[in-house]
C-alpha cells in the first residue's frame, strides 16, 4: 500500500516479475532491460482484470498493477485528487522513471493523459476501450447513464450492478447465454465496490489534461472490442485517427473488458508495440 502525502489517501499496488531494483537500474543496452509495465484498470473492476495478462508479461520484466481510489483495496478519496498525479506518485514511490503503460477503459484514458502530461516517462502506450472526452453519446449510452443514476439515487446498488453488467459485460451484440458465468462472478463484486464509492470518487476527482491526443509521440496501441457498444468502437477509431503513432487493433471475440475476455490476444498485441 502506498500512503500518499498527508490527507491525500493511499493506493494498493502489486508488483510482479523482475525485482524493482533490477527494473530501475538495468542499463538500457541490456537485452533483459525491458521497460517495466504498468497496467491501469477500468472504471468497473480493479487490478484483477489483468490477472491473465500480468503473469505472462512478468516472465521477463517488472509488472505493476494498482487499484484506483475507491476501487478494489484502495480506499476512496477524502479530498481533491487527480488520477495522473496519483500514477506519477506511484512511479516515483517505486523508483520507475520510464515505463510501458497500458490502461483499460477509464484506465486507458488515464494512461493517455499520463503520456500527454509526462511524455518522457512513457516508452510505449496501450489503451483498450478508452473513452473520448466530449464524445456525442448515443441514445443507448445516455439511457444507460440515466438508469445507473436512478438506481444509485434510490440506494439500489443491486440494480446499479445489473445495469452495468448488462451494458459493459453482455453488451449490445450478444445474449447472456454467450457470456461465461465465471466472468459475471469475477466482475460483480469489484463492480459493487466501485459503485458504492462512485459518488465520493466523482465528488473529489479533478479534471485531467486538456492537451490533444495528437500530441502523443510514443508507439501507441488502441484496442477495440468488436462486441463493445458502438460508441466505444467509434471512440477507439477517433484515437487511432488522432494519434500519429497509433495502431488500431480489433478484438473480434471481446466486448468492453478486453483483457478479461481475450487475454492471450491482448498479450500478443502488447508484445507487438514493445511490451
Amino acid at each position: 500500500m502506498l500512503s500518499l502525502p498527508p490527507g491525500k489517501g493511499a493506493l494498493r499496488y502489486v508488483v510482479e516479475g523482475r525485482p524493482l531494483s533490477a527494473a530501475s537500474s538495468a542499463p538500457s543496452s541490456s537485452v533483459s532491460a525491458a521497460p517495466p509495465v504498468v497496467l491501469v484498470h477500468d472504471g468497473l473492476t480493479d487490478h484483477h482484470v489483468w490477472d491473465e495478462v500480468a503473469p505472462v508479461l512478468a516472465a521477463d520484466r517488472t509488472v505493476v498493477r494498482y487499484d484506483l481510489r475507491g476501487f478494489g483495496q484502495s480506499p476512496p478519496p477524502d479530498g481533491p485528487f487527480e488520477e495522473v498525479a496519483d500514477l506519477a506518485a506511484l512511479l516515483d514511490h517505486l523508483g520507475l522513471a520510464r515505463v510501458n503503460l497500458a490502461g483499460l477503459s477509464w484506465g486507458g484514458r488515464i494512461a493517455v493523459e499520463f503520456a500527454l502530461t509526462h511524455p518522457e516517462r512513457v516508452s510505449a502506450l496501450a489503451a483498450f476501450s478508452p473513452p473520448w472526452p466530449g464524445f456525442d453519446r448515443s441514445p443507448e449510452l445516455r439511457a444507460y447513464d440515466a438508469a445507473e443514476g436512478t438506481a444509485l439515487a434510490a440506494g439500489d446498488l443491486d440494480a446499479a450492478v445489473e445495469v452495468n453488467l448488462d451494458m459493459w459485460l453482455r453488451g449490445p451484440a450478444r445474449p447472456w447465454s454467450a457470456v461465461p458465468p465465471a466472468l459475471i462472478s469475477r466482475v460483480r463484486a469489484p463492480l459493487r465496490t466501485a459503485l458504492a464509492n462512485q459518488p465520493t470518487v466523482e465528488a473529489h476527482s479533478q479534471p485531467g489534461t486538456a492537451l490533444p491526443a495528437t500530441a502523443l509521440t510514443s508507439p501507441t496501441l488502441i484496442g477495440a472490442g468488436a462486441l463493445d457498444t458502438p460508441d466505444f468502437v467509434s471512440m477507439a477509431h477517433h484515437y487511432a485517427t488522432a494519434i500519429p503513432t497509433a495502431t488500431l487493433v480489433p478484438f473480434p471475440t471481446a466486448g468492453h473488458l478486453i483483457p478479461l475476455e481475450a487475454p492471450a490476444a491482448v498479450v500478443a498485441a502488447l508484445r507487438g508495440v514493445g511490451f
